[in-house]
């Protein structure tokens, strides 16, 4: 849904557009993939996507909000869940504006990393080298955690199931004019509720 919400707000923007694409390597160390190398074809891992690990393909353009997935220079502001504007795309850099923190307005370059990418539903490891960031029109409501916005647009296609969640989406947001909401019920229509999902057990033996 993040995604599809992304890809509208960028089709909107009139600024030519460039596409990255990654590069991979098999971590050296993992003996498994070398049975499993006639299914693991490049094709398939470019369509692996994980939180935290930057897309195969990212499309930009000039004016586009993205959020870093990983430190950079924690010295000059650049942290994990920062957000920038993009101003300039050049084919090793990306150059882009500061929109939050103590390094607000300031114009800093982002290179692309190294990232190995470690999830327990993939049998092997493998390195992805790609710009380390993501587009952020829209994000879920994990990474906006550290986030203060003056507005917000909370998009529930489905309820809210995990403890805690939907008060950290409505705690992200620093006046209650700033905040507007759509929910959606199990059978699709327009609602005025959400649940606020609270597992009891969570708060025992705190006492």
């Amino acid at each position: 849904m993040v995604e599809s919400i992304n890809q509208y707000m960028i089709s909107l923007n009139q600024n030519p557009e460039k596409s990255y694409l990654s590069s991979y390597k098999i971590c050296g160390s993992d003996q498994t993939y070398s049975a499993l190398e006639h299914v693991h074809t490049p094709e398939f891992l470019n369509t692996i996507k994980c939180s935290g690990i930057p897309n195969h393909a990212i499309t930009l353009k000039v004016g586009v909000p993205v959020m870093l997935l990983r430190n950079i220079d924690q010295t000059a502001g650049l942290c994990n869940r920062t957000r920038l504007i993009v101003t300039r795309l050049g084919n090793q850099v990306i150059e882009a504006k500061v929109l939050s923190g103590q390094m607000t307005g300031q114009r800093v370059f982002i290179p692309r990393m190294i990232l190995t990418l470690s999830d327990a539903r993939i049998p092997f490891k493998f390195q992805r080298r790609q710009f380390p960031i993501t587009v952020s029109f829209a994000m879920t409501i994990n990474k906006s955690q550290g986030q203060s916005l003056s507005h917000v647009g909370l998009f529930f296609k489905k309820q809210v199931l995990t403890h805690g969640q939907l008060y950290v989406a409505l705690s992200k947001v620093t006046s209650r004019k700033g905040l507007k909401i759509l929910i959606y019920d199990d059978d699709g229509q327009i609602t005025d509720k959400a649940t606020n999902v609270v597992h009891k057990e969570v708060f025992q033996n705190l006492i």
